[in-house]
């Protein structure tokens, strides 16, 4: 199966330890049989059109970072309910079919913001890079990033992925669960991709997305998605100026059509109603067709003396209101919301900011087990659909 040569290194690419074993690497995830094929691609596109044409409502949620460790039935099954529950709830509130779409199958790499982690006793350690680059056990050795676990990967991918076909058995076609990840890692994206009738896609994921960090529209990820025929979506941070997010659309794409490009934005509450007007005022005007949704929690994280994470409830449903808000305003659809979610009932996020912990650690959060980032329970999560439902 051959492959698009890979340019230059983008950035949040791990420096793996030996060369050699990367390229064996790629080698045999260019040989196996793709993960997701295109029919699935082109039934998730016809949905997500519906979506562009405010039909139906767009659910993207699941696990900040999934964990090999979790890809066993009993785990897999309990998030893929919990998806269907959400979808299932929204339907309710709102009225409108549902485009449900996991962070699942393939969410195991995580771009960070420093290459570091300082432990509680000064060891500075390699920053925990998802289960596809390294271990998240704080040593030296968990660390050491190694390119056999992209195999893992793939095949931690695969046994989600029947789970979630498995999970279709009884529900109406119109409600079948899609997933996606983060397209981050080049050495594991570029080998899975594969053609069809027309053109290539992304075998990977039903759709794929590239993140705040990696949207440079000169790089690779920017390229290599523009390239694809699945649907693609981009992360879109404060830093995006009006001008980068027209240009990102019509980089992705390239022929205006509208089921094929998702927007989805991360301003935080205190930014959203300043940024995000005039982003889709100028996209809408100069811009390709894009499918607007609202990730209210990366732009409201609140980091601990200790380094870990918590997101003021308060927070996450004040930018809801605001990208509702400015939405509406240019009469343009409110398509949905993209969260980090977990079926059990974890303590990640608080309710205010006056409630975030004093303690500057995970100690009075005692059911954090997120590997990365704090996630709703399932008891916030419905109340956060519900919240978007009213302003809906």
């Amino acid at each position: 199966m051959s492959t698009l040569a890979a340019p230059a290194a983008p950035v949040q690419q791990p420096a793996w330890p030996d060369p050699g074993h990367v390229a064996t690497v790629r080698d045999a995830l260019a040989d196996r049989p793709p993960l997701v094929g295109w029919a699935e691609c082109a039934d998730l596109l016809a949905a997500l059109a519906d979506a562009h044409r405010g039909e139906r409502l767009v659910l993207q949620a699941g696990d900040c970072a999934e964990r090999f460790a979790d890809a066993t039935d009993a785990a897999l099954d309990a998030r893929i309910a919990h998806l269907y529950a959400l979808a299932d709830a929204l339907r309710a509130d709102t009225g409108r079919p549902c485009v449900t779409v996991g962070r699942l199958a393939g969410q195991y790499a995580k771009p960070r913001s420093s290459p570091t982690q300082t432990l509680g006793d000064g060891t500075v350690l390699p920053a925990y890079r998802g289960d596809l680059v390294n271990g998240c056990a704080p040593t030296a050795e968990a660390r050491r990033p190694d390119p056999r676990r992209m195999l893992t990967g793939y095949d931690s991918s695969a046994l989600a992925l029947a789970r979630v076909r498995a999970s279709r058995a009884g529900r109406p076609a119109a409600e079948a669960l899609y997933a996606s990840h983060e397209a981050l890692l080049v050495d594991y994206e570029q080998p899975l991709v594969r053609a069809h009738a027309t053109g290539r896609y992304a075998s990977s994921g039903h759709l794929v997305w590239i993140g705040d960090r990696s949207r440079d529209c000169d790089g690779w990820h920017v390229r290599w998605a523009a390239a694809l025929d699945n649907p693609v979506a981009v992360k879109i941070g404060p830093t995006t100026t009006p001008h980068d997010a027209v240009r990102l659309s019509r980089l992705l794409n390239p022929h205006g059509v509208p089921r094929k490009l998702a927007f989805v934005t991360r301003l935080g509450a205190r930014h959203v109603h300043r940024l995000l007007p005039d982003l889709v005022t100028e996209v809408t005007r100069r811009g390709a067709p894009v499918l607007w949704l609202c990730d209210p929690m990366h732009g409201n994280t609140v980091v601990l003396r200790g380094g870990a994470k918590t997101r003021p409830l308060q927070a996450i449903h004040d930018e809801v209101a605001g990208f509702v808000r400015a939405l509406r305003y240019r009469r343009q659809p409110p398509a949905g919301l993209h969260l980090e979610v977990a079926p059990d009932d974890v303590t990640e996020c608080v309710a205010t900011p006056e409630d975030t912990p004093a303690v500057p650690d995970r100690v009075a959060l005692p059911r954090y087990t997120s590997a990365c980032d704090p996630r709703l329970s399932p008891a916030q999560a419905r109340a956060l659909l519900a919240h978007f439902a009213r302003l809906l």
